[in-house]
């Protein structure tokens, strides 16, 4: 993987070898790069561990950094994935809930290492898009909801 301008580097207390496969086996145009091991002893580990991963996730290029348990994920940063159908969007949510996830809400979720993904149909964007009534009846139905119902949203947008 040649090394972009501008990269997302992705903080992970330990696991971020195991992250960066399980987004390459999960996503589509994503795959694991370069993996980085530490020169010397650092605060969280040691010489020769894993320290940099670098992986793509659905076309966007990122280091993951095994910085140990010091800092934590939350909602302000997320991978927004925006899928076709609801089987595209049921085949990421039940991927990443699946495998030590938990589920939030308005087609949030958070992957076991504590990333927080949007996993968001096309059909909720262009409803949200397009404005009036029809962006507020579909922004009303999402407030309902945990995964995005596709056909919910259809109606919705439909009055």
């Amino acid at each position: 993987m040649t090394t972009a301008k501008n990269t997302i580097c992705v903080w992970y207390d330990k696991d971020a070898e195991a992250a960066a496969r399980f987004y390459a086996e999960t996503f589509p145009d994503s795959s694991v790069g370069a993996i980085h091991r530490a020169p010397g002893d650092y605060p969280s580990g040691k010489e020769g561990d894993v320290l940099t991963v670098e992986f793509t996730v659905a076309g966007i290029p990122c280091i993951g950094l095994n910085g140990g348990p010091i800092f934590k994920h939350n909602e302000a940063f997320s991978f927004q994935i925006a899928t076709d159908d609801q089987a595209e969007t049921d085949r990421y949510w039940d991927a990443i809930v699946g495998n030590g996830g938990q589920e939030s809400a308005c087609g949030w979720c958070k992957d076991k290492w504590g990333v927080n993904w949007q996993i968001t149909p096309r059909v909720l964007t262009e409803a949200l898009a397009v404005g009036g009534d029809e962006a507020k009846r579909a922004f009303a139905a999402m407030m309902d909801m945990q995964k995005i119902d596709v056909a919910a949203i259809e109606a919705a947008r439909r009055g």
